[in-house]
Parts: C-alpha cells; structure tokens; sequence
C-alpha cells in the first residue's frame, strides 16, 4: 500500500469526507510531508472504490459542483488495521534497543 493511499484510509476513518476535505485531511495527518496532487488523489480513490475499501456514501451539489462524499468500508477499516501493525512491527526492529 502506498503512502498517500494510506493516509486516504486513515483520513476516512474519522466519517465520509469530499476529495477536498480527504486531501486537507491528508496534508494535516502527515504533518504537511504527503500532497498528492488533485489527480492523484482521485485516481487513489477509484482504484480504493473498486477494491471495495471505500465506497460513495453521498453526493450533493455545493455552489454548482457536484461534490461526492466518500466512507471507509469494513474491509478497507481491517486493510488499514493490518498495514498499521504491520508498519509498526517494522519500525520496532530499528526502534528497540540493540543489545
């Protein structure tokens, strides 16, 4: 799983978000390191929406755009679970103490 897909996941953990919101979201959790441009992001949320990780909860028009609200799915919750422990199993092989 790539960096930005990750934090798309993580970013809709906290309910369904619009792509604007997701990428603020993003740039907020990583502490301003992961940006992915607009097509980028959207791109991660069609390839996330077809493997069943995150589906569209909404869509509303806002000033005239058509602004769709995406939410995490069960399974994409269990993906990004299991990509969390197995981030931190990884870093606690260089964050423990060497003996």
């Amino acid at each position: 799983m790539s960096e930005p897909m990750y934090f798309v996941l993580t970013a809709l953990r906290a309910g369904p978000l619009h792509g604007h919101a997701i990428s603020k979201s993003i740039k907020e959790l990583s502490g301003g390191r992961v940006k992915p441009s607009v097509g980028t992001l959207y791109g991660i949320l069609e390839r996330l929406n077809e493997r069943g990780v995150i589906s569209v909860d909404r869509e509303e028009t806002v000033n005239g755009r058509n602004r769709r609200y995406f939410r995490i799915t069960d399974e994409g919750q269990a993906l990004v679970e299991a990509e969390a422990r197995r981030m931190h199993e990884a870093a606690q092989l260089v964050l423990r103490p060497i003996t």
